[in-house]
């Protein structure tokens, strides 16, 4: 398994420890709750929760932060964003954009772990301008075109 050196900064207000793996196979680690007190997520509503850390993202690598499967299917707490990327040149803390998607209120706990985190690779794309693209078999009719969801 790769890995990479990420610089991490913690803040005042950081949960104890350093983000980390829950399981020796997990592919991303654990961010955490940064919370004085605990926060109440009414439904549909949006919140931005702070984990309580500032990272350096060596060039040509981004971070993704993932909804934590767990809390999406059973309380409905998932991104907002769907999968948020940090880029290499972004310094501030990092913050998980959450939404309940619930029909109830959900309690985020100080130190909870609200979302997961994995570094990639970066290809930049160089657009080649053409007038026509290769074929792939007369597939056309956009989404939901080859059946059922």
């Amino acid at each position: 398994m790769k890995s990479i050196n990420i610089k991490i900064k913690k803040l005042p207000h950081a949960p104890a420890g350093l983000p980390d793996y829950a399981t020796p196979g997990a592919a991303c680690v654990d961010l955490r709750a940064a919370l004085a007190e605990p926060l109440t997520v009414q439904p549909l509503q949006r919140v931005l929760v702070p984990t309580g850390f500032e990272i350096e993202i060596p060039e040509g690598y981004e971070c993704q932060v993932r909804a934590r499967s767990g809390l999406s299917i059973k309380h409905g707490m998932t991104l907002i964003n769907g999968v948020g990327t940090i880029d290499s040149d972004y310094r501030d803390e990092l913050k998980v954009p959450m939404v309940n998607l619930s029909n109830e209120a959900f309690t985020i706990q100080p130190g909870d772990r609200i979302a997961q985190m994995l570094a990639a690779p970066v290809t930049k794309i160089n657009w080649e301008e053409s007038l026509e693209l290769a074929s792939v078999g007369g597939r056309t009719g956009g989404f939901g075109s080859t059946g059922k969801a």
